[in-house]
């Protein structure tokens, strides 16, 4: 078995600056993004199927963190899903695993960008609905906080603590008052056929797996989480219990308060709702809310998609141009290549609009993610017992065989288009695996 390489213990000390409460920003603010406040447009044709979607991703990404939550007690190694997977089945599956969750993580940037845009519509409608002009705002945001993550870790870490405890506001007030106007007409669902039900789900699952996807971020920077051992784990599942529940409350108030044929076309599903509960102030006020955690969650995906190549170079299987570090060490080209990548996502698909342009970077994004939760889930039947307070090893490998069964399923959610394209990105990666192993 290979065991993936962490810093020395002094190292790590050195550098340690994130705590509990940070690591748990870091997974919530990760996951509280663009998803909780886009989505309902994503999820509007669908109707009350949605939400049986929502169910569905909400089990499958408790059983995830409960994975990464024994795999990091068991190993709480620099790189996350990587690490674990080359622990537990070497290098070129460890490979394939960075390459695909580094994809993820730039395709998500360039989401998070957009979105951010978009819920400056009530303020800039002007640049916002030229496609032109929205695409260099959503630039022009992503290399602001680029800029602050190469700053160094600490400083990203404040950012983060900061936008989340923001972003929390407007969920809370849409969340709440929408429960008191909710229509039950706008969740009718037009084609009730088990076959019509069965493939809204499994689509509605994947698209609202999206929301969840940074549930393993407190892993990645594990050298810099204090007694890494007991806090990623907690972090991890705690985290993800917390987004699931502000998940599924806002998205049964947004759409039981706008209508389908609304709520569909919108880029700014939550600025709508608060229009209805509480006029064009409430609808600013959730607007630059939704904004705020739009770049909260960019700001904690900016720091991974320095930290994970940052990893893996360390093990030599990425170029060791990633290694190198600024003054502040931060991983300043893993930061600028990660941003030149969202750069280019941006400027070639802007002409799709926001909405079009977002679903398909989300189902794209989120498939590069499922294939590190597929060899994550089967790291679970390899890895051993950290300590006497782990689960037995039935239950387990009853998480770990669910959790595979629940990555596969949503795999096939992400429709044929997606699923072309996210292999030809993976097996795009093999020449750069061979390129590094020859060097």
């Amino acid at each position: 078995m290979v065991t993936a390489i962490s810093a020395p213990a002094d190292v790590r000390t050195a550098r340690t600056s994130l705590g509990f409460w940070t690591a748990v920003a870091l997974v919530m603010g990760n996951m509280i993004g663009s998803g909780v406040f886009l989505l309902p447009a994503s999820l509007a044709p669908f109707g009350a199927i949605s939400l049986a979607g929502w169910i569905m991703s909400t089990a499958g990404a408790v059983l995830l963190s409960l994975v990464f939550a024994r795999l990091a007690a068991a190993n709480p190694a620099s790189g996350g899903p990587y690490a674990f997977t080359r622990a537990a089945f070497g290098e070129l599956a460890g490979f394939i695993v960075a390459w695909g969750y580094w994809i993820s993580v730039w395709c998500s940037n360039a989401a998070l960008s957009v979105a951010f845009v978009g819920y400056l519509d009530p303020f800039v409608p002007s640049i916002v609905r030229n496609p032109a002009a929205g695409a260099g705002l959503a630039i022009l945001a992503l290399w602001t906080l680029t800029a602050v993550n190469l700053r160094g870790l600490r400083t990203a870490g404040v950012v983060q603590v900061t936008t989340t405890v923001l972003k929390m506001l407007p969920l809370v007030m849409v969340g709440v008052g929408g429960m008191f106007v909710l229509n039950r007409e706008h969740f009718i669902v037009a084609d009730t056929s088990p076959r019509a039900i069965a493939h809204g789900v499994t689509a509605t699952a994947t698209l609202t797996l999206w929301a969840f996807l940074g549930l393993e971020c407190a892993t990645i920077p594990a050298a810099n989480i204090r007694n890494a051992e007991r806090t990623i784990p907690r972090a991890t599942v705690i985290g993800t219990l917390l987004a699931a529940a502000v998940y599924i409350l806002g998205t049964i108030a947004v759409m039981g308060t706008v209508p389908s044929a609304v709520l569909s076309q919108t880029t700014a599903p939550y600025t709508e709702a608060a229009r209805v509960l509480a006029g064009n102030g409430g609808a600013a006020l959730v607007s630059l809310g939704a904004a705020i955690s739009c770049l909260g969650a960019l700001n904690g995906w900016i720091l991974i998609v320095g930290q994970l190549p940052l990893a893996v170079s360390e093990d030599g299987l990425f170029p060791s141009i990633f290694r190198r570090k600024s003054a502040s060490d931060a991983p300043v080209f893993g930061l600028v290549i990660g941003g030149a990548l969202s750069t280019a996502m941006i400027a070639m698909n802007y002409t799709r609009g926001l909405v079009s342009l977002f679903t398909f970077v989300i189902l794209l994004s989120t498939l590069s993610t499922l294939v590190p939760y597929v060899f994550c889930s089967l790291a679970g039947f390899v890895s051993r017992n950290p300590s006497p307070a782990t689960p037995g090893t039935l239950g387990t490998h009853m998480i770990s065989a669910l959790a595979f069964v629940y990555s596969l399923w949503a795999i096939s959610g992400a429709g044929a288009d997606v699923v072309y394209w996210g292999f030809l990105l993976l097996m795009a990666g093999l020449p750069v695996y061979v390129w590094v192993i020859r060097k």
